[in-house]
């Protein structure tokens, strides 16, 4: 029997890249799985491409009301969640003289209330026992350049992962965040282009300085995913797990 089988998850940010992989391998897995989106064609696609039991439900996860419609969808459909992936995000590409009021409200609006309203507004559907995954971002351990907007968004969701893993501990609801290094997607390259590099340029450019030495495949952090929304990490909660290739830790 699949690991998810009779399931129900949400992924949002999941019409390409880590979140798209991710959905994939939880309707891979057996479960059914709903998409979250800003690009409605985007994601319709991708729910197409995965198959029957994955549900595309475009919204933006900085408005609560669209997370209320997408909540709605999900309890009329007759489901509840087991699983919850917050991996929706973007970065900013920035350095301090140069950040705007807008772009600081903007990447901390998607990035972390985004968060935030996703896990807040599923609260009534968690199941007991159930699992919610946050994404962080390596360089919440580093000083990258130009990133230092978008590495404080994700470094409170980190810390938004340690008190919720507290919070939610009585329901048997597990939290944990996953932070992925450079991993090959779209929103890469077209970060790559707002810097003013090729994708190919890029990429080579970090991974050397991955022990590694390549980029990781959306693939790599959908299989963590993947583990930490099932059983055998029935006593994981509060961490913080890397798919980093090395990047952080050696």
């Amino acid at each position: 029997m699949p690991p998810m089988n009779a399931k129900t998850a949400l992924v949002t940010g999941a019409s390409s890249g880590i979140g798209r992989a991710i959905a994939q391998r939880f309707a891979d897995d057996g479960a059914r799985v709903y998409l979250t989106g800003r690009r409605k064609n985007e994601l319709e696609a991708a729910a197409e491409a995965i198959g029957p039991g994955a549900v595309a439900v475009p919204a933006d996860v900085s408005r609560a009301a669209d997370l209320d419609r997408v909540m709605d969808v999900i309890r009329a459909d007759g489901h509840r969640l087991d699983a919850v992936v917050a991996n929706a995000g973007l970065g900013d590409g920035a350095r301090l003289k140069d950040v705007t009021e807008e772009q600081f409200d903007f990447v901390f609006g998607v990035n972390t209330k985004g968060s935030l309203l996703t896990v807040q507004k599923s609260l009534p559907l968690l199941t007991e026992p159930a699992s919610v995954i946050l994404l962080a971002s390596s360089t919440i351990h580093q000083g990258a350049d130009r990133m230092g907007v978008y590495a404080a968004s994700k470094a409170a969701v980190r810390s938004l992962g340690r008190t919720w893993a507290a919070e939610l501990a009585p329901r048997g609801i597990r939290v944990n965040v996953i932070t992925p290094g450079p991993i090959a997607t779209p929103a890469i390259d077209r970060l790559a282009g707002r810097l003013g590099q090729s994708a190919q340029d890029f990429h080579g450019a970090l991974a050397a300085n991955i022990p590694l030495r390549r980029m990781g495949r959306p693939e790599e952090v959908a299989a963590l995913a993947a583990f930490l929304a099932g059983p055998e990490s029935s006593f994981i909660t509060g961490a913080e797990h890397f798919v980093d290739g090395g990047l952080v830790q050696v």
